[in-house]
């Protein structure tokens, strides 16, 4: 079955969503290998990236081992929707390092308590 990819994903993703719907994915073939692009509602797209980005990345690993599978590199690119924005990266200041005790200096430190 060619499109085991893109029905695993189907799956996946309307068991995720709130709008199961508004699901669009597209299946792409080329010389690199598999390209899926998924578009979701837009109030969707935090269950679909998850925190940090790890339920993506979940998703992403799945397919390419579903890929392996069927000897075929498989990539999912995940639509932005229409107008949305993405907040601007904040650097955070970098800290002093942090001095590192060995166990029995610790030790000594809970001694004097």
């Amino acid at each position: 079955m060619e499109d085991a990819d893109k029905v695993f994903l189907e799956y996946v993703v309307k068991a995720l969503v709130d709008n199961p719907n508004d699901i669009k994915i597209d299946r792409t073939v080329d010389e690199m290998g598999v390209l899926i692009t998924l578009t979701v509602n837009p109030a969707d797209m935090g269950k679909i990236i998850g925190r940090m980005g790890n339920t993506a990345k979940a998703i992403r690993t799945l397919l390419r081992i579903i890929g392996m599978k069927n000897n075929a590199r498989v990539n999912l690119k995940i639509n932005e929707p229409e107008g949305s924005t993405r907040p601007e990266r904040v650097e955070r200041p970098q800290s002093a390092p942090i001095a590192m005790k060995t166990v029995d200096q610790a030790m000594e430190d809970l001694k004097g308590i």
